[in-house]
């Protein structure tokens, strides 16, 4: 069992931090606002008073934060990653990030003896508490391998993707299939609802068929209750859904439901929904449809 520095307690972060600590391993966390790391230090770990505190010691570096500024934050600058981790230490940067800001990390991190692997992950808040998240890596292979222990307590789907960058883009192409899927039901749920079908059954049974999905099983119940408490942001999906786009459009590929998608999203997080769960999708099929906002 290794020592770990993890950055960024958040939503995500804090579960996945916590499965580590329980897992056997020595957890370092640190957070930028204060007061969140209370469950980690719960499940035996401890928290640290900086960045480099975290680091310093750490055989493994982990990131968890939302978007390629922070990325950068943490790992540059004379209180960063590069800076203060030991040389020879594994960084695995599991935010969702351009895969371009991978490339570069992994390059400038070399220079300074650190190992680097991208490895966004997929499945939620409810993933990250249950340890069974779908990890997409990007980065050499035998760090891959090296890594595997550590990543088998996070997440259940370990796959190794490509060199660095690649697992940002296998992460982009999943968030363009969350998105038209959770958009997809939003419009079923409506529609049935209009057409007078008991949702809860209709539900169900799409589940159970070729229509079913992990959005449907995971969020089935977000559309029910109209619950949108965060397991994943919608600026966070709207934050994605800009890198896919540029990722697409730089190779060469066609997004046209994408396309759709993407401005559906952005259009929730102008309105104010950017702090809700991407099933609150739901919210702006309501209004086209004339349910109203008191819905």
């Amino acid at each position: 069992m290794g020592t770990i520095g993890f950055l960024g307690l958040g939503i995500m972060g804090s579960p996945m931090a916590v499965n580590l600590a329980k897992a056997g391993h020595t957890v370092l966390g640190w957070n930028r606002s204060p007061g969140k790391a209370d469950a980690l230090v719960a499940a035996g770990g401890r928290e640290a008073a900086s960045v480099a505190g975290a680091v310093a010691d750490a055989d493994v570096v982990i990131t968890m934060v939302p978007a390629s500024p922070q990325v950068e934050a943490l790992a540059y600058g004379p209180d960063g990653i590069v800076a203060n981790a030991r040389r020879g230490a594994l960084l695995i940067d599991m935010s969702s990030i351009t895969p371009q800001t991978s490339v570069d990390l992994a390059r400038n991190a070399a220079q300074k003896g650190l190992r680097v692997l991208d490895a966004p992950v997929s499945g939620g808040e409810a993933g990250a508490v249950e340890g069974v998240l779908s990890i997409m890596v990007g980065g050499e292979r035998a760090d891959f391998d090296a890594a595997r222990p550590i990543l088998e307590a996070l997440g259940t789907t370990l796959v190794h993707c490509g060199p660095h960058g690649s697992g940002q883009t296998v992460k982009a192409a999943n968030q363009l299939i969350v998105a038209v899927n959770i958009q997809a039901v939003a419009e079923a749920v409506v529609f049935l609802e209009k057409s007078g079908v008991d949702l809860a059954a209709a539900l169900d049974v799409l589940g159970g068929g070729l229509a079913g999905s992990t959005v449907l099983t995971r969020k089935q119940d977000n559309f029910l209750r109209r619950a949108y408490d965060p397991g994943f942001r919608l600026e966070l999906h709207h934050k994605d859904m800009g890198i896919v786009t540029d990722a697409a459009r730089t190779v060469g590929a066609p997004l046209p439901v994408g396309a759709a998608a993407a401005q559906l999203i952005a259009s929730a997080v102008a309105r104010g929904d950017g702090a809700l769960d991407h099933s609150a999708l739901l919210r702006g099929v309501e209004l086209l449809s004339g349910y109203g906002r008191e819905r």
